[in-house]
């Protein structure tokens, strides 16, 4: 793909995805667009072995945007970075077409492994605000990961995953365009736990209150009898 038309494609990625740019010249102020042609400059010398130039070049980018991106990562076309600032993507990190993160967003591993040991990120991924995606292993295509969350293990296609540690709480069987990908209004598991524990409980007291009225009855009538047998 040719410098001019990979330029026009991430313009337009930014001012689909951020509706605070007004013109295409904002664009050239933006964290996400610089990092960018700071990754892909660094990645092409990576891939051509030239592993101390390409990490200056990405150093250079991390100074400017406070976004770190490894050269060693392959990112897909249509990403973009919201803000920015406090992203990492790790060095052996795959991110498909597509792909929105927010700020503080980590991509990376748990130890000093060798090989692939970053994530894998589908098609159509939404990463939000501050969530670590830890390990290599894949999030599946058309998935979203809430805010704050911490990713340690594998996502199906089409999850939503909050929490910490992460796990799924909704499926959906239809993929949506990112753009209706809602990141703000996701369950709560741990609000619908303690509404089923307090309704649980609630239910388990009713039935207590039930039994004492029961016994007091019984008792009652018990006595009753007695009174009846001794006139």
């Amino acid at each position: 793909m040719g410098v001019i038309k990979r330029l026009k494609e991430e313009i337009a990625v930014i001012r689909q995805r951020d509706p605070a740019i007004h013109t295409a010249m904002e664009v050239f102020l933006y964290p996400s667009f610089k990092v960018m042609l700071h990754y892909r400059l660094a990645h092409k010398l990576y891939l051509k072995k030239h592993y101390f130039l390409a990490r200056w070049i990405s150093q250079r980018g991390v100074r400017k945007t406070g976004i770190e991106i490894h050269p060693g990562a392959v990112i897909g076309k249509g990403f973009f970075i919201d803000h920015g600032n406090g992203v990492i993507i790790g060095e052996t990190t795959i991110i498909g077409d597509n792909v929105t993160l927010y700020q503080g967003v980590t991509l990376g591993g748990t130890g000093k492994e060798h090989g692939k040991r970053h994530p894998t990120v589908g098609n159509n991924v939404m990463i939000s605000a501050g969530a670590k995606v830890l390990g290599s292993f894949k999030i599946g295509d058309n998935s979203k990961i809430g805010a704050g969350s911490v990713v340690l293990e594998e996502v199906p296609p089409g999850s939503t995953v909050v929490g910490v540690p992460g796990r799924v709480v909704k499926r959906k069987k239809k993929n949506f365009p990112q753009e209706e990908m809602d990141h703000i209004n996701l369950p709560d598991p741990v609000k619908e736990d303690i509404a089923n524990l307090q309704k649980a409980n609630s239910e388990l007291t009713n039935r207590l209150l039930d039994l004492e009225r029961e016994i007091k009855k019984i008792k009652n009538g018990k006595e009753r009898f007695s009174q009846d047998e001794n006139l």
